[in-house]
């Protein structure tokens, strides 16, 4: 596939799926129906949310230096919270094109070589995965027996015995596969999985590896702290248990890192994780607008901001020195 159709192709899916699921969205739950959430939501609690992602974001920036250090770079606080921002803002042109933006920021302001800039948010990216791997094993163990219950009401066993002697086939056949075979193909999956796995052991052998690990864990708990202080503002959800806020916090965390930013698939998810409880939709679908719209509004705005900074800072960094 040429470079410009592909280019394209990932600038036209997102927007084609954020339309489709504008139009089920809104066909479930009009506009109409969420405005007076809107309007008596105690906007308090969306500030208190907005600020722990500020923190988040800060923590990650600074995170960021304890990858770099060992590689022999040591970059500025201040660029490096510039360059998450804008990551963040880019993520929601083009998905996934942050973290090519962000070690391109540290390469051209502090000198970074761009693969290492790039190395070291790959091992980031992997460290995240762990934690979220971590939030998901708690959800389902909070949440198991209702779990359980709604697969039993769903599901027929039998199919359950069939679905998981399938994927146990096809997983067996998979790793099999990657033993023999010799293809391009998959010697590319080898590669990749082997970069992962050496990605998690070099968090466990670099110098500041508790202090990567106490900010990785900041990080995902100001996430869920976000998510969580968020419900106070609409009374409808005061109700919601920690297991039930875990699974809408799950299923919208996955719409961001597999669209623009979430856009629309954000309070869609929620919504529908929240429903599995017998949570209504208007209130479900207006909180995952509120919540999804103020973080974006924090997003743009910090981001704008970091792009126009950006240059103006390091030219009176660069003033200094001279």
């Amino acid at each position: 596939m040429k470079t410009n159709t592909r280019k394209g192709l990932q600038l036209a899916i997102p927007i084609f799926l954020a339309l489709f699921l504008g139009w089920y969205a809104f066909s479930k739950v009009p506009f109409n129906d969420l405005i007076p959430y809107f309007k008596s939501a105690n906007y308090f609690w969306i500030a208190v949310s907005i600020f722990c992602g500020i923190l988040s974001h800060i923590s990650r920036a600074y995170r960021w230096n304890y990858l770099l250090q060992p590689l022999g770079h040591q970059i500025k606080l201040p660029n490096s919270i510039m360059a998450v921002f804008a990551a963040y803002l880019s993520n929601y042109g083009i998905p996934r094109s942050g973290e090519v933006l962000r070690a391109a920021v540290v390469s051209n302001y502090e000198a970074v070589p761009f693969e290492k800039a790039f190395g070291t948010i790959v091992a980031e990216r992997v460290a995240d995965m762990l934690v979220m791997l971590g939030i998901i094993f708690m959800t389902l163990m909070l949440q198991f027996e209702y779990i359980i219950t709604l697969l039993k009401q769903s599901v027929e066993p039998k199919r359950v015995t069939y679905l998981s002697i399938v994927l146990l086939a096809v997983f067996l056949l998979f790793v099999l596969y990657l033993k023999r075979s010799k293809s391009p193909v998959s010697s590319k999956i080898k590669s990749f999985l082997k970069g992962l796995i050496e990605g998690m052991l070099s968090i466990f052998k670099m110098k500041y590896k508790w202090a990567f690990i106490a900010h990785t864990l900041f990080i995902w708990g100001m996430y869920i702290v976000m998510f969580y202080v968020a419900t106070f503002a609409l009374p409808d959800l005061n109700g919601i248990t920690l297991g039930m806020m875990l699974v809408a916090f799950i299923a919208a965390t996955f719409t961001i890192a597999l669209t623009n930013g979430g856009v629309v698939a954000y309070p869609l998810a929620v919504m529908a994780a929240l429903a599995l409880f017998g949570i209504p939709e208007t209130p479900s679908f207006a909180f995952g607008w509120i919540m999804w719209s103020s973080q974006t509004l924090m997003i743009i705005v910090a981001g704008i901001a970091s792009f126009l900074y950006l240059p103006i800072y390091n030219k009176k960094a660069y003033a200094d020195i001279e």
